[in-house]
C-alpha cells in the first residue's frame, strides 16, 4: 500500500516508534481526515491555542480516554515519523514527509526540555496569563498584622481588614528571543533523536534563564520598593549552621521550605558538620538529591552572588506573570527550512509576599 492510500484507510493500525514507552492499537481515522498547513497554525493562534490544542478540539481529532498517543503524535504516526528502532527518521525524511509538522515538533520538545528543570515550578507561587505588557502587582499591607488576626469582635468593633491595594509601579513584561541558526546542510542527516535533544537543551537553558531572573526580583524586588530584607552571618566571610538557623528563625509566620543559592553556598552548606546525616550523604551519593537542610528545598542558581544565600516560603514569595507564552515563527520553519528558527517568549516576574523571602548575606564589611 503506497502512503497516500495508507493515509486514507479507515483502519485501526498500531503506530511507529513515536514514544517509546507507549504502545497499543491507536484508531487514525479522523486524524487520516485532516491535513496540517499553515492555516491550521493560523487558527490555532487566532484562538489562543498551539497547534496540538487545536488538534484535540472536538471538530478536530479529539484523543479518546486511555489512547497512547494524543492528536498531534497521531500525525506523526501518519506521516511515519520515527525516534527509534534501526531506522529513525532523519530531519531531511521528516522534511520530505510532514514539514507542517516540524514547527510543532519543535516547540513541544522545547518544553519538555523545560520540563527538565522543574526547579523552576516550585518557586513560583502563581503563574498568570495577561494580554498587555504591563502588570501591576496586589501590594498586600502586613505592616500591622494586629489589624488581620482573627480575634472575637464585640458590639460595635472594628472587623479585623487585609489591607490589599495595587502597588504603585507597574511590571514592565519583557520580550525574550532565542535565534536558532542551523543550516540545512548540518541537520539534515541527523535523526530526528539527535534534533530533539538539542531542543531539550533550548528548552532547558531558557527555563534556567528565567531562574536567573526571578533570582534578581527576590533580591531586588520588581521596582515597588519590596527588596528582599537582607540578614548577615555571625561572621563575615563564614557560612555556619547557626546562620542558617538564624534565617530560618526570620520566617515566622511563614515557613523556610527552599533555600536558593550558588554552587559555592551550596558545597559549603552541604559539607557543614551538623548536615553530615550518614543517610543524607547516602541518598545523595546514590541519587543526587539534595538533603533539605532545617525542612528546606535547595535550589542551585549560580545566578545568586557567591555570597548570598536566598531563603523563601515559595507558597507567598513570588508570582510568574506571562504576556505571551513559548513561540516559534512557523513560516520561517516550514518555508525556509529551518535555517533560522526565532525562539520567543514574554515573560516577568513580581513580587506578592515581601516578607516571604530574606537574603542572608555572608561576605559583609
Amino acid at each position: 500500500m503506497d502512503f497516500d492510500a495508507f493515509v486514507h484507510s479507515m483502519t485501526t493500525v498500531t503506530p511507529p516508534d513515536v514514544s517509546a514507552e507507549r504502545s497499543g492499537p491507536v484508531d487514525l481515522s479522523r486524524a487520516a481526515d485532516l491535513t496540517v498547513t499553515r492555516d491550521l497554525y493560523l487558527e490555532a493562534e487566532s484562538r489562543g491555542l498551539t497547534l496540538s490544542e487545536l488538534l484535540e478540539c472536538d471538530e478536530y481529532d479529539p484523543s479518546p480516554q486511555g489512547t497512547p498517543l494524543d492528536a498531534f503524535e497521531r500525525q506523526l504516526t501518519l506521516a511515519g515519523i520515527r525516534f527509534g528502532g534501526k531506522n529513525p527518521t532523519t530531519v531531511e525524511q521528516f522534511y520530505q514527509k510532514a514539514p507542517a509538522l516540524i514547527p510543532e515538533f519543535m516547540m513541544r520538545e522545547i518544553k519538555r526540555g523545560q520540563q527538565m528543570r522543574p526547579e523552576l515550578g516550585r518557586l513560583i507561587a502563581n503563574s498568570t496569563t495577561i494580554n498587555s505588557n504591563r502588570y501591576t502587582p496586589f501590594f498586600i499591607d502586613t505592616s500591622g498584622d494586629e489589624r488581620f488576626s482573627l480575634r472575637p469582635i464585640g458590639d460595635g468593633a472594628e472587623v479585623p481588614a487585609l489591607i490589599v491595594t495595587e502597588q504603585n509601579h507597574a511590571v514592565t513584561v519583557g520580550d525574550y528571543g532565542l535565534a536558532l541558526k542551523a543550516s540545512y546542510k548540518a541537520l539534515r542527516y541527523r535523526s530526528t533523536s539527535q534534533f530533539r535533544v538539542l531542543l531539550w537543551y533550548i528548552g532547558f537553558k531558557m527555563q534556567t534563564d528565567k531562574i536567573g531572573m526571578l533570582v534578581d526580583c527576590l533580591i531586588n524586588g520588581d521596582g515597588n520598593d519590596n527588596a528582599a530584607p537582607i540578614i548577615t552571618t555571625v561572621a563575615s566571610g563564614t557560612l555556619a549552621y547557626e546562620d542558617l538557623v538564624s534565617l530560618w528563625a526570620q520566617f515566622a509566620p511563614f515557613e523556610m521550605n527552599t533555600l536558593i543559592c550558588h554552587i559555592n553556598s551550596l558545597k559549603t552548606i552541604l559539607t557543614l558538620e551538623e548536615f553530615k546525616d550518614p543517610m543524607a550523604g547516602y541518598r545523595f551519593q546514590r541519587s543526587g538529591d539534595l538533603f533539605s537542610p532545617l525542612g528546606a528545598r535547595m535550589v542551585r542558581s549560580d545566578d545568586v552572588p557567591g555570597d548570598y544565600v536566598i531563603g523563601l516560603d515559595s507558597r507567598f514569595a513570588i508570582e510568574e506573570v506571562v504576556t505571551q507564552p513559548l513561540l516559534i515563527e512557523y513560516d520561517k520553519v516550514i518555508e525556509q527550512r529551518f535555517e533560522e528558527a526565532v525562539i520567543t517568549e514574554s515573560v516577568s516576574y513580581a513580587k506578592v509576599i515581601k516578607e516571604a523571602a530574606v537574603v542572608l548575606d555572608t561576605v559583609y564589611a
